[in-house]
C-alpha cells in the first residue's frame, strides 16, 4: 500500500468511495487535505464562504443522491459551516464534513492558538447526527466509512470529522478495502401482510408520502391506485404522485381545514414522513381512524404521532411489498371533492399573499418541466411549494427544516455542479439572496449556466406580515436593497429585469444557454 500523508490519503479514500467532488475553502490547518485532490482525480469547487461550501454540498447532494462533501479549516471556518451542516441534518441529506482541529496538546493548554475554541467536535454535534475527532489514521478511515454507510442505510444527515493537524501531516499507510455495500433495511414481512390486510378492510384511505419516499416513486403510484385511496404529499415529497392524478389533494398538507380531509378517512398511511412541524404546522393531522407509518428511523416512530402499526425499514421495500399483495379496490374518494378542496386551498394561498401566485404560475410556464429547482426562505417559495406539482420527484428543493435564509444560491451551484447537463434554477428573495450573494463569484468562476430568481418586493415580507398578525407595528423589515443587476455585472454574470410573460421566457431561455449564471429580477406585478 502507498504511504503518504494522512490529509492525501483520506481524498484518494473518499475517491475511491466515489465522491467525485469536493466543495470548500483551504487554509493553512487544512492545507494537508488539499495534498492529494488533483492526484485522486477530484474536482475541488471553491466557494467565497464556508457556509457556502456546506450549502453547495448539500445541493449536490439532493441533486445527485449522493454524499456531498466539504473541507473546512479549524475553528472559525467549520463553525462558519455549521448552519448549512444543520440544514443538511434537519432535511436527512447526506453531507460529510471534513475539518482540521488544534493539536491535542495544544487545547487549553499555555497560550492561545489560532484558531483556538473550546471543543469544536462539541460545537459540531449540536447540529449534525454525530462529530468526531480522529487522533490516527485508522480511525479517520473507521469514521468516513461510517458516514458512508450511513448515509447508504440509515437516515442520512450531516456527520462531521476533525482531524488534528499533526494527523493529517504524519505519513499514513493506505486505507482499508471498501467495505461491502449496504442497503437500508427492508420491513418485516409480517408488517407488509399486516398492513395490506388494514388496507384491505379499507374503504378511504388516505396516503402521505414523505421524502423518505422519493426513490420509490413508481410503488407509491401503484399502491395508491390499486387502493383506491387519496394522497397527500409533504413538500419534500412532491412529484412521488403524479400531477394530474385524480386523487391527489398535492403540497396542502398544512393546510388547517385538511384536518377535515383526515378526519373523513377510515385509514391513514404515512409513508417517509418525520411529520414535523414544518409539515403540518398543527398538532395532529386530525384523523381519527388507525393509522401506519413506515419510517427508516425507529426514533420517528415513536414520537407524539403514535401509530398503530409502526413499520421500521425501506420506504421502497414496503411499498413494493405493499403493491404485490394488494388486488384492485374500487376508489372511496370522489374526484370531485379532492378537485374542490385543491381549488380551495389554491384561493387560500392566494389571498393569504397577495400578488404572489402570478408570478408564480408566469415562472412555472417559463421554466422547463424537468427543471431542478432550489428555493430559498421566500413568500414567493411559501406560495410555489404548495400550488406547484412537480412532474417527478426530487426537483425542488427547499430548506425545511433548519429554516434558514441564504441557501438557494449556493446550493443551486451545488445541484448543478452534480447536474451539469440538466437545467438548474434558483428562486431566492431580495433579502435572503444577500445571506450569500459573494457564491456568485463561485458560480461565474464555474462557467455555470444558471439562471438566479430574485423575488425582489423590497422588504422582508412575510415577517412584516407576521407582525400585522400579531397586532405589532412592524419594525425592522424594510432595508435598503443594491442594484441587483448591476451588482451582478460586477460579478461577471449576466443580470436581467423582464417585463411580462413572454419576455420572462426570454430571458429563461438565455439564462440556460449562457456561459455563466444570471441574475433575474422579478417584482409584484411585473410579469404576471
Amino acid at each position: 500500500m502507498t504511504t503518504r500523508p494522512l490529509g492525501a490519503q483520506i481524498s484518494h479514500m473518499l475517491k475511491a468511495r466515489g465522491v467525485d467532488v469536493i466543495f470548500g475553502i483551504p487554509g493553512v490547518h487544512n492545507v494537508e487535505l488539499y495534498r492529494g485532490i488533483e492526484e485522486a482525480g477530484i474536482t475541488h469547487v471553491l466557494s467565497r464562504h464556508e457556509q457556502g461550501a456546506g450549502f453547495m454540498a448539500d445541493g449536490y447532494a439532493r441533486a445527485t443522491g449522493r454524499p456531498g462533501v466539504c473541507y473546512t479549516i479549524t475553528g472559525p471556518g467549520i463553525v462558519n459551516a455549521l448552519t448549512a451542516l444543520g440544514q443538511a441534518q434537519s432535511d436527512s441529506v447526506p453531507v460529510l464534513s471534513v475539518s482540521s482541529c488544534l493539536n491535542a496538546a495544544d487545547l487549553g493548554i499555555g497560550r492561545a492558538r489560532l484558531h483556538d475554541m473550546k471543543d469544536q467536535a462539541a460545537a459540531a454535534e449540536a447540529v449534525c447526527g454525530w462529530s468526531r475527532t480522529a487522533q490516527d489514521a485508522a480511525s479517520a478511515y473507521a469514521l468516513i466509512d461510517r458516514a458512508l454507510t450511513e448515509f447508504a442505510c440509515a437516515r442520512p444527515g450531516a456527520r462531521a470529522i476533525h482531524v488534528p493537524i499533526e494527523v493529517l501531516q504524519a505519513r499514513a499507510d493506505g486505507f482499508p478495502a471498501r467495505p461491502a455495500p449496504a442497503g437500508p433495511p427492508p420491513p418485516h414481512p409480517d408488517d407488509i401482510a399486516r398492513a395490506a390486510a388494514m388496507l384491505a378492510g379499507a374503504r378511504r384511505a388516505l396516503f402521505v408520502f414523505g421524502g423518505g419516499a422519493r426513490r420509490a416513486a413508481g410503488a407509491a403510484r401503484r399502491v395508491l391506485d390499486l387502493s383506491g385511496g387519496a394522497a397527500f404529499t409533504t413538500m419534500a415529497g412532491r412529484g412521488i404522485i403524479a400531477p394530474d392524478h385524480p386523487r391527489l389533494f398535492g403540497g396542502y398538507l398544512a393546510r388547517p381545514d385538511a384536518a377535515a380531509v383526515f378526519a373523513s378517512a377510515d385509514l391513514v398511511l404515512c409513508i417517509g414522513t418525520e411529520l414535523s412541524e414544518t409539515d403540518l404546522w398543527r398538532d395532529s393531522l386530525g384523523h381519527g381512524c388507525p393509522l401506519i407509518r413506515v419510517d427508516i428511523d425507529p426514533a420517528e416512530l415513536a414520537d407524539d404521532t403514535r401509530a398503530e402499526l409502526a413499520i421500521p425499514g425501506d420506504a421502497g421495500a414496503f411499498l413494493d411489498g405493499l403493491a404485490a399483495a394488494l388486488a384492485p379496490a374500487a376508489p372511496g374518494w370522489s374526484e370531485a371533492e379532492v378537485r374542490e378542496a385543491r381549488a380551495r386551498w389554491r384561493a387560500a394561498a392566494d389571498a393569504e399573499r397577495p400578488g404572489v401566485l402570478p408570478a408564480v404560475e408566469a415562472l412555472r410556464a417559463a421554466l422547463p418541466a424537468d427543471c431542478t429547482i432550489f428555493s430559498d426562505m421566500t413568500q414567493f417559495a411559501y406560495v410555489a411549494t404548495e400550488v406547484w406539482d412537480m412532474p417527478a420527484p426530487g426537483l425542488w428543493h427547499h430548506p425545511f427544516g433548519f429554516g434558514t435564509l441564504g441557501y438557494a444560491l449556493p446550493a443551486a451551484i451545488g445541484g448543478k455542479v452534480g447536474l451539469p447537463g440538466r437545467p438548474v434554477c434558483a428562486i431566492l428573495g431580495d433579502y435572503g439572496f444577500q445571506y450569500t450573494v459573494q457564491e456568485l463569484g463561485t458560480a461565474v468562476e464555474l462557467g455555470l449556466p444558471l439562471p438566479i430568481v430574485i423575488w425582489d418586493n423590497g422588504k422582508l415580507k412575510e415577517i412584516e406580515d407576521s407582525m400585522r398578525r400579531s397586532q405589532i407595528a412592524p419594525n425592522a423589515v424594510v432595508a435598503r436593497n443594491p442594484d441587483f443587476l448591476a451588482l451582478a455585472r460586477a460579478y461577471g454574470a449576466a443580470a436581467a429585469e423582464p417585463k411580462g410573460q413572454g419576455a420572462l421566457k426570454a430571458a429563461l431561455e438565455a439564462a440556460f444557454a449562457a456561459k455563466g449564471p444570471t441574475l433575474i429580477r422579478l417584482t409584484p406585478g411585473a410579469v404576471g
